[in-house]
This record gives C-alpha cells, structure tokens and sequence, in this order.
C-alpha cells in the first residue's frame, strides 16, 4: 500500500469518528434534563411534572429531574428557561400565571415574552376554580349568588390569592359578565383564601377543587359552579356557570410544557408524542382526575394558538380593570 493510499484511508477513517462523535453528542437527551415549575412540591404543576419524568426517563434514557422554582408568580423559573440553551435539557411545565396573566400584566418590562421566547410544546392539563360561599350567603345555586350579589353592589367580599393572580383576573371576568360589583380581598395563597371562607372572613372565593373537598363534605362550606365548560368528574354534581346563565364561560388555569425558543423541532415532536401517551395512561389519567384537573393535550400547533387566546383574554381584563403588575 503506497503512502497516498494510506494517508486517504486514515484521514477516512478520523473523519468517520469524528462524524460518529458528533453524531453521539447530537443525539438527545445526552445529559440529565431538568423539568422547572413554579408551584412548591405537592403543587398541581409539581405532581404533573413528578409523573411526566418518569414517563420520560423510562423512554429517553435519560434522568428528567423535576425542580421547584417559585418566586414571581411563576416568572422567575419561566424567567431561568427562556434564556437556557435551546438544545432540549431544560423545560419548564408553565401555566397562565406566568404565561399569560404575567405578561399582561408587566407589558414590556417582563423580561420575556411567551411566544417569542418560548418554543410551546404541548398543552397538559386544565385546573378550573370552584365558587365557594360561606353558609351566611343566603343563595343555593349561581343564579341566587348573582342576584343576591347585584342587590348588595360592593358590599359581597371574595377572596383571592392577590392582584393579578388566576383566582383574581377568573373573578373579574366573572363580575363583568354577570354585572356585578363585588368587594376584593387580597390574600397570600389557596391555602389561606380557604381559611379566610372558614373563618368567616370573606363571603365568596373561587378555589382549587382539592382544596375544597373536605369543607364542602363537612358542610363547612358550599359551592354553586365550575368555572370551566364541562363539569368536574371528581364533583358531577356541582353545575358549570355556562349552564347556570353565563354562556360560554370557560375560565381554567391551563399547564403547558415549553422549552427555550429555538429548541429543535425533531426535540419538541418527541416530547409532544410521549407526552400525550403518558397523559393517557390510566394511573396518570386516575390521579389528575382526582386532583380536578381536566386533561387538554392537544398538539403543538393548538397550543400556540391557546397560548395566544389566553394572553389575549387576561390582556383584556387587566385593561377594563387600569390593573398594573408590580
């Protein structure tokens, strides 16, 4: 073999490997991939991730490690994912708190911008809010809360998690639709909106299902709707606002997963596909369903769009109401 025909055969055979490399180091995932959300463990967005990561560990090989980033009312680990890499590693499981009702709220001094910063992966999950009244409220159903409320204009209290915060911006939409005037009062959390009902604090709020499970069992409090379309399998009973008079009303924190933009397509196709098997799961299925949560994975491009209508929507309210975020 002349020395030509040798020299061409290893420079072959390095390029081969270093084809091959860079073919290895391509291929995702090739780290452990981290999972943001913004709720504390034991959070709806929390439980949701904890499951999709083992979903996803068992299928891509690859540790999917799910963090809690709270801070902001979910802007500052959505904050974290939009200036990452966009190479797949890091994603973050968002709702409309920081990728709706944030963004319209801060207008241009929010450091990022949902559709342009993010690549929008899959829809995942619906959390709708319960109406929860004080047994002192003289009204049995949604029509009798609204009457009782329009002859008392500012006067009947509801309790919220703060400006701007789902509970709020879902009642303001409730108010203006019903032509009602009702009295704000800000709280720090579901979990305090609840013991101010209790306590007798507060007349009305809109709640998380979970959190209204045992006071309604214990007849502590009462609840006369559903702020989304269909009603919640965990409560049958409880009658949606749409069929008690507000048409159409349809009103849920909505979860998504998204990765920084620029992720790759090829990335974003296989997170949606698994995604949408492991929503399906019946072990997964049983328990979101527990926790009131209504499945809504329903591709990529229809996520964009909801996405889009959901900034819109709070836009909207946060301009009819002059609010401004901090």
């Amino acid at each position: 073999m002349n020395r030509n025909r040798l020299f061409f055969l290893a420079a072959a055979f390095i390029g081969a490997l270093t084809t091959g490399s860079a073919i290895a180091q391509s291929a995702w995932p090739s780290r452990p991939v981290r999972i943001s959300t913004a709720a504390p463990p034991g959070g709806n967005p929390d439980i949701l991730a904890r499951m999709l990561a083992v979903k996803y560990s068992e299928v891509f090989g690859k540790p999917f490690v799910v963090e809690s980033v709270t801070g902001g009312g979910g802007t500052v680990g959505a904050l974290a994912i939009s200036r990452s890499a966009p190479d797949g590693h890091n994603l973050l499981i968002g709702d409309s708190g920081a990728l709706a009702i944030a963004p319209a709220l801060m207008g241009a001094t929010l450091a990022y911008q949902p559709l342009k910063d993010f690549t929008p992966i899959t829809s995942l999950a619906a959390v709708p809010t319960i109406l929860m009244l004080t047994p002192a409220v003289p009204a049995n159903s949604f029509e009798e809360f609204i009457r009782y409320a329009k002859a008392n204009p500012g006067k009947v209290s509801f309790g919220t998690a703060g400006v701007g915060s789902i509970h709020h911006m879902t009642m303001a939409i409730l108010a203006t639709r019903a032509g009602v005037e009702f009295l704000h009062v800000p709280y720090k959390g579901g979990a305090a909106i609840t013991a101010g009902l209790l306590a007798g604090d507060i007349q009305s709020a809109l709640i998380g299902i979970p959190n209204a499970v045992q006071p309604l069992k214990s007849g502590r409090l009462k609840t006369v709707g559903i702020s989304t379309l269909a009603r919640s399998p965990v409560m049958p009973d409880v009658p949606t606002m749409a069929e008690s008079g507000l048409t159409g009303f349809d009103v849920a924190s909505n979860m998504g997963l998204v990765a920084a933009a620029g992720t790759p397509p090829d990335i974003v196709a296989k997170l949606q596909a698994l995604s949408a098997r492991s929503m399906r799961e019946p072990e997964i299925a049983a328990k979101i369903a527990s926790l009131g949560m209504i499945p809504t994975e329903n591709g990529t491009a229809h996520y964009v769009q909801f996405m889009r209508e959901d900034y819109e929507r709070y836009a909207t309210v946060v301009k009819t109401l002059g609010l401004k975020g901090e």
